[in-house]
């Protein structure tokens, strides 16, 4: 059974990383966190189903 709380955290920092990406001016680095945070948290999701 997938680890929510854990994707959940593993996502929230995610966030917390792209908005302080954005407001140096970096939209690039933010779009690379986010999507390495979602590829990752699906194949946690994928590992632990």
């Amino acid at each position: 059974m997938p680890n929510y709380e854990q994707l959940y955290h593993l996502m929230v920092n995610a966030s917390e990383d792209a908005l302080a990406a954005l407001e140096s001016g970096n939209v690039w680095d933010a779009k690379r966190i986010l999507i390495a945070a979602e590829r990752q948290a699906e194949q946690q999701y994928i590992e632990e189903s």
